[in-house]
């Protein structure tokens, strides 16, 4: 039996705290998912809940211990493998009848995985032995979801001691999480995203569990969130000349996608696909050689034969054929299904009330704003508690944030030490030298918005979990920041981990009434509203800005002809859907042909 065969999706990392727990929530049913282990402070507190749960003795880690960065996660992260290591000897003690989590387990599987066809069986068959050593079969092959763990490689700020004195490098908070999680006792991965960081990519090399053994085994292993095929190979060659493998490229759509966007230059998600399924094999071969010749230098173990190396995407998938499309057209190994599990109780922390408000939102109340310090869009829901507190503090003439976390402090305009561009004190200096300016009233209620736009993430993404499960919330901060995707738009209401899971498979559909475009249109709207934005912000371009936009117009036409060369390959799509499609992607075109860049004066 193919112990590899279990689901096909994974949930994504979802901001700080929505899947902070999610592992203990799904793992035991074979479901993997990522946790967050940026927020120190937020994990201490949640070790500290999910101790009691488990009846395990509770010894605080405070910041006057030595590493107590690192040394909070390890512990967490080792709690929680203890958790479903302990739910997985339960599942396998529980009878083969009723609805109990074992048979559950079978039941969400995919129709076409052979644990569930060996399942189907058993349950065919009249009681005896046959039956029993199916039965027994079917208990020898579970295995939970993996624990995987995330670290925005590029959030890294350096630390200080209890006096003030800076701390070596390796106390830095990218590099403490990473140590956190090297040290923890997990088999599983870690997941960097945002962006290259080469301090921490060199210090990964430290840790042996990330090097093969004698038989070619990776304890821990490196998945790498990219957003297009170029990313992938400059960035799997840096990894694979330290003799680091990257066991899976994560392809995250630019726009369509949860928190953070990170958009490409117009390069389309289809045609990102299809690049890596035509350069995936030499890819792999390239990465293989260079690996295995680093760790001959190093004297390490090396790998008799060629790792596997997974390709997986997510950002907008919505419907079961989308997923089996995106699986089969393009010969991927999974897909990632985040924003619409915080409908799912079951699976993430949402609050009560953000949960409501997100299962009776409407489209407009998902939108791309710039509320991150980072500088980076992040998408953003109209309707939080935290958009409504930015906006009480501006209305009463305090703007900002309090900063206590400063996991994005990065700004020393006006201090010597780095601040956060949404901390008050940030945007006290920032307002009164634009108040110095003596800019007109038009073009300064302008650059004000840009400046109170700014919102703290490292508390609003945390405060849900805190409130879902009755923990103390930090400095008493209850606003909740929330950044589910634009696809949310077509879920509406609150759902059980069956119904979710049975949506991805095709076993129902749970979406909503409102019309929703295939996944590669909605994008593509996207990337032409952004295309717009950039261009109506800069009307009057300079030669290397017109270059720029004239190659990001360029990729998106080239992405419509792709489309409308792959629409004939929908085959579970009716004629409606195919006409619909082919329509608005000639929209598309017209809509960028429209749109005309023009240098800015030479004077």
């Amino acid at each position: 039996m193919d112990k590899q065969a279990l689901h096909t999706f994974h949930i994504p990392v979802l901001g700080l705290g929505y899947s902070i727990d999610t592992p203990i929530k799904v793992a035991r049913f074979g479901i993997s998912s990522v946790i967050s282990i940026m927020d120190d402070h937020l994990i201490e507190k949640m070790r500290e809940y999910h101790s009691s749960l488990a009846g395990k003795s509770y010894v605080p880690i405070t910041e006057k211990e030595e590493d107590y960065r690192a040394k909070r996660i390890t512990g967490y992260l080792n709690l929680v493998n203890y958790i479903v290591n302990q739910q997985m000897k339960e599942l396998r003690a529980l009878p083969f009848y009723g609805d109990n989590d074992l048979v559950k387990y079978f039941e969400l599987l995919p129709d076409e995985s052979p644990l569930k066809k060996m399942f189907c069986e058993m349950e065919e068959l009249s009681e005896g032995m046959q039956k029993q050593l199916l039965r027994q079969e079917l208990r020898d092959n579970i295995m939970p979801g993996a624990i995987d763990v995330n670290i925005m490689s590029k959030i890294d700020k350096p630390n200080v001691d209890v006096a003030g004195n800076p701390l070596p490098l390796e106390y830095s908070d990218a590099l403490a999480a990473f140590r956190g999680f090297a040290n923890s006792y997990l088999s599983s991965s870690v997941v960097f995203s945002a962006g290259y960081n080469p301090r921490l990519y060199n210090y990964i090399e430290q840790f042996s569990d990330f090097y093969p053994d004698e038989n070619g085994t990776l304890r821990k292993k490196i998945i790498l969130k990219v957003s297009d095929f170029r990313s992938a190979l400059v960035q799997g060659k840096i990894f694979a000349k330290k003799g680091l493998w990257i066991s899976e490229f994560r392809i995250e759509s630019g726009l369509n996608c949860g928190g953070h966007a990170f958009p490409t230059d117009g390069l389309l998600l289809g045609p990102i696909l299809e690049e890596f399924k035509n350069k995936r094999t030499e890819l792999a071969s390239e990465l293989f050689v260079l690996c295995n010749a680093a760790n001959a230098v190093k004297e390490n173990h090396t790998f008799s034969r060629q790792p596997k190396m997974k390709i997986t995407v997510q950002g907008g998938i919505g419907t079961a054929n989308e997923n089996e499309f995106l699986m089969e057209h393009y010969d991927l190994n999974g897909t990632g299904w985040g924003s619409p599990f915080l409908l799912v109780p079951e699976a993430t922390n949402v609050d009560t009330h953000t949960l409501n408000d997100l299962a009776t939102a409407q489209k407009e109340d998902y939108f791309l704003s710039y509320a991150s310090p980072l500088g980076i869009p992040f998408n953003n829901f109209k309707k939080s508690t935290a958009e409504a507190q930015r906006k009480e503090r501006i209305a009463k003439g305090r703007p900002g944030s309090p900063c206590y976390k400063k996991f994005l402090s990065s700004d020393t305009e006006f201090t010597h030490d780095p601040i956060c561009t949404a901390s008050r004190e940030y945007q006290n200096h920032k307002i009164k030298q634009l108040q110095d300016k003596g800019l007109p009233s038009d073009i300064y209620e302008i650059e004000f918005n840009k400046i109170t736009e700014k919102d703290c993430l490292c508390e609003g993404l945390g405060s849900a979990a805190l409130l879902k499960d009755g923990i103390s919330l930090s400095h008493h901060l209850s606003a909740v920041t929330i950044c589910p995707g634009p696809n949310l738009a077509y879920f509406s209401g609150i759902f059980s981990l069956s119904e979710m899971v049975n949506h991805i498979y095709g076993r129902k559909n749970i979406l909503n009434s409102l019309y929703r475009p295939n996944m590669f249109i909605n994008e593509l709207n996207l990337y032409i509203d952004h295309f717009k934005k950039k261009f109506d912000d800069n009307f009057n371009l300079n030669p290397k800005q017109v270059k720029y936009m004239q190659t990001f117009k360029s990729n998106l036409l080239e992405g419509i002809d792709y489309y409308k060369e792959l629409i004939s390959e929908f085959k579970k799509e009716s004629d409606q859907y195919i006409s619909k499609m082919k329509d608005e992607l000639d929209k598309a075109t017209i809509a960028l042909t429209k749109q005309n860049l023009c240098f800015a004066n030479s004077e």
